[in-house]
Formats: structure tokens, C-alpha cells, sequence
């Protein structure tokens, strides 16, 4: 696929990536929901969340933020995706965090860290889309998180020490499960998510659909998760059963009236780069045939 007008800038990404059609998708509110719930249980992390920011007051500002950043640089000019790296490269060399256990104190651009927060993202988007039944085969997930170091590097991270598959992301999260756990921290952040505060004329639908949502993004949480955070999740086949009836009816809603929602990122790639740049499932079909050996299918 190549976009229809030349000289425009197709970003970090581009049109021809997995990304760019994936993260058109309606379901990546939920999976953006399902990385807060795991970035939350790595104990080191979540503190300089909670320490460095107004999370309890502000978190709806913080999650439209984090919203802007993907949509920035998956969508927006390599300029801009460059400027918003920089900007989160610049806050975390300010901003550091105290264990309350040792005293110790850390910076929050430590590797470990950085890596935790990205591995713990890009893995819930994999996740979340390959089984709410967005067509991602193997291969395209593979793909997915090999492009996924450009955005590794733009928050610091050097390409080359971030996973480019599917093996080594698993090997990562058996590696670092040992440092993980719900404290304080990720119960606070537990609750806001089941429950974040609103206007009283809001709380109807906070729970008619807030809840719902969220609580689907946490039903879609690995095993170890639902044991640490100490609450069971419904069988695994029930949870893609739901997963694939949610992102049956969002995907319904026309990408055109989804897209109208601010900051618009995707209307305006397209306004630059013209209307074959649109992202849509269909077109990461197109690319199976070039992407997958023969025989892999798109199982998780």
C-alpha cells in the first residue's frame, strides 16, 4: 500500500506498518486500559507515578495525554513525534522517586524502568487486538513490536535492548515477574480504574459503561496479575468471548465518526498524505500473504 500523494511526511511509522493500521482500532482504549493495570504492579515504577504527578486529581488528563503521545507518534510528522519524544525524555531526567522502605532514591529514566513502562504498553496493545479478533497473524505481531524500538528510543530506551518479538517479549515478563507485586500504589490505582471520579451527572454512565470496560480490560490481564491485584478473573475463553463481541460492536461505529473524536491524529495523516493512508483491518489482510511462512496462522 502507498499513500496517494507524494512528498508528505509519513512519519515514524508510516502507512506500509503494522502499526499504523492497528492502532486505528477502537479497541486500543481498552488495551490502554489493561497497560495501566500492569504497569501499576511493578512496585519501582508506579511510586514515580504517584510521587511526580497529580494522578489522583488529574488522571483523566494524564490518560488523554498518554492517548496523545501514541496518536502523535504513530500518526503525526516525524518532526512531531521526534518533539513529543523529547518532551518525555526532558520530564523524566527532572523527575526522580524515594522508596519508602530504604530511603533510596531513584531517577525515573532509569532503563529498567523506561522498559517496563514500554514493554508493559505495546504488549497490552499486541495483546488486546490479536484477541478482541483484530487480524493480526504471528508474523504481524512479530512486525508490530519490531517497530515498535523506534518508539523505545524516542523515550530513551536503546533500540537494540527493547524485544522485537513475540520470544523475547514472553522471555522479558518471565524475567521480571519476580519484581512485581500490588502495593499500595497499584491498589490506589486499582481503585481509581474501577471507580475514577465524575461529575454526578456522569455516575449513570460510569456504570453502565466505564466499568464494563474496565473491567474487561482487567479480566484480559495475564494470570499472575489477577493473583497479585487478589481478584479471580472468568475463564479465559469467556473473557475473548467478550473481548470479540466489544470490538465487534465498536468496530461497527464508522471509522469516519471515530476519527472526528480530538485530537483527530488519524483525519489529519490522512489530510496529508491522502485517503490510502486511512488504517483499516483489511489492509493488514492484504499483507498476510507477504508477511506469514506458510502455515502460521494468527492464534495467540
Amino acid at each position: 500500500m502507498a499513500a496517494t500523494r507524494t512528498g508528505g511526511d509519513p512519519g515514524l511509522f508510516g502507512p506500509d506498518s503494522v502499526t499504523w493500521q492497528a492502532h486505528g482500532d477502537p479497541m486500543m482504549w481498552v488495551a490502554g486500559i489493561r497497560a495501566l493495570y500492569l504497569q501499576a504492579l511493578h512496585p519501582r515504577a508506579v511510586r514515580g507515578v504517584m510521587q511526580n504527578s497529580d494522578f489522583r486529581r488529574d488522571a483523566w488528563g494524564r490518560l488523554m495525554r498518554t492517548a496523545g503521545f501514541v496518536g502523535t507518534t504513530t500518526y503525526g510528522t516525524t518532526e512531531a513525534a521526534e518533539r513529543a519524544g523529547a518532551r518525555v525524555r526532558k520530564i523524566h531526567r527532572m523527575l526522580g522517586a524515594t522508596d519508602p522502605g530504604t530511603g533510596e532514591r531513584y531517577a525515573l529514566d532509569e532503563p529498567a524502568l523506561l522498559l517496563w513502562v514500554h514493554c508493559a504498553e505495546i504488549g497490552s496493545y499486541l495483546h488486546v487486538l490479536r484477541r478482541s479478533g483484530f487480524p493480526l497473524t504471528d508474523a504481524h505481531a512479530d512486525r508490530y513490536l519490531a517497530e515498535h524500538r523506534h518508539s523505545a528510543r524516542l523515550v530513551g530506551l536503546g533500540p537494540g535492548s527493547v524485544p522485537a518479538d513475540r520470544a523475547e517479549l514472553a522471555a522479558y515478563f518471565a524475567r521480571v515477574r519476580p519484581e512485581l507485586a500490588a502495593g499500595a500504589e497499584a491498589r490506589e490505582v486499582d481503585a481509581f480504574l474501577r471507580r475514577p471520579p465524575v461529575h454526578p451527572l456522569l455516575v449513570p454512565a460510569r456504570a453502565l459503561l466505564w466499568r464494563r470496560v474496565a473491567r474487561l480490560a482487567y479480566d484480559s490481564l495475564p494470570a499472575y496479575a489477577h493473583e497479585l491485584y487478589g481478584r479471580p478473573a472468568p475463564p479465559p475463553a469467556t473473557v475473548t468471548r467478550r473481548l470479540r463481541v466489544t470490538g465487534t460492536v465498536l468496530r461497527a461505529i464508522p471509522a469516519g465518526v471515530r476519527w472526528q473524536l480530538p485530537p483527530r491524529h488519524i483525519l489529519r495523516a490522512v489530510e496529508r498524505l491522502g485517503p490510502a493512508a486511512r488504517p483499516a483491518p483489511y489492509r493488514i489482510g492484504r499483507q498476510a500473504a507477504i508477511l506469514d511462512p506458510p502455515g502460521e496462522g494468527a492464534a495467540d
